[in-house]
């Protein structure tokens, strides 16, 4: 994946680089999302507000990919808000530009599927380790999948991906 993203860098497409402070958002619910994201530093949160609270659902750290993906993929307006955790820097490239850069050669066709299929897979995990395990077990299980989730986000967004309260995760971590 960092070919990809240093040759789609490296291409002709219009990129802007978005700098964010601590709790800027990036994009908000409603808002139709028009572009894929490379994180440079920082971090972000992708979560949905429900009448009773808030539901983190991804990160995004330096080097990854991110977006609201069903409003990217579908134009529709987006269920999500995308927030910074702290500051950061984001590079911003159009879907459309993207688009044409993923389908100008095979291997970067190859690459967004892959991309793509982590992404999902990632998300079927959260869902049945929210489901089906224990606190303990879900911490460990995120542990072996990113384990360098600790490092770049905060143990209260952890917590709250996680569905439970951070003085839950703080315990079960001793």
């Amino acid at each position: 994946m960092e070919t990809f993203i240093s040759e789609l860098l490296n291409s002709t497409i219009h990129i802007r680089t978005i700098e964010l402070k601590r709790n800027d958002f990036l994009i908000s619910e409603g808002a139709i999302e028009n572009y894929i994201y490379i994180v440079k530093s920082g971090a972000l949160r992708v979560f949905l507000q429900t009448e009773l609270e808030e539901q983190t659902i991804r990160f995004g750290y330096k080097n990854s990919l991110i977006n609201s993906l069903t409003s990217f993929l579908k134009s529709t307006p987006s269920e999500f808000y995308i927030q910074a955790i702290r500051q950061t820097k984001v590079i911003a490239i159009p879907k459309s530009e993207f688009y044409e850069f993923v389908h100008a050669k095979l291997e970067n066709l190859k690459v967004y599927n892959s991309i793509l299929e982590n992404m999902i897979t990632q998300q079927i995990e959260r869902e049945i380790d929210i489901l089906t395990y224990s606190p303990l077990e879900r911490l460990k299980r995120v542990q072996a999948r990113s384990p360098q989730l600790f490092q770049e986000i905060p143990s209260k967004y952890i917590a709250a991906y996680l569905r439970m309260s951070p003085e839950t995760l703080s315990r079960i971590r001793k």
